[in-house]
């Protein structure tokens, strides 16, 4: 079965608020393990759909991945701060605290 982006989608829009998930993790749940930048792939093609909380998706390091625009990077960080998710002075979230660990 070929997994398409609506099915990246489906994972990320399970991402509660005040958790995040990883590339990696979400390429595990859609059945893509090892996959992580196809994660990227779909996330960059997302059209203005603002129902898939797409900024809930991190680096492995626990930081937001840089853009060539640093404009999605700052609304990123702006909209997670906003649901509570908390920075460290390295700009790293602690992912044993705020890791999506889904049932």
């Amino acid at each position: 079965m070929k997994i398409g982006y609506n099915e990246i989608y489906d994972v990320i829009a399970r991402i509660p608020p005040r958790r995040v998930a990883t590339y990696g993790q979400i390429a595990e749940m859609a059945g893509i393990p090892g996959q992580a930048r196809r994660i990227g792939y779909a996330l960059s093609a997302l059209p203005g759909n603002p129902s898939i909380p797409w900024h809930r998706v991190i680096n492995a390091k626990g930081m937001i991945s840089s853009r060539a625009d640093s404009g999605p990077d700052k609304v990123q960080r702006r909209l997670l701060g906003q649901e509570g998710i908390v920075f460290d002075s390295s700009g790293r979230i602690d992912l044993a605290r705020f890791r999506w660990r889904p049932r």
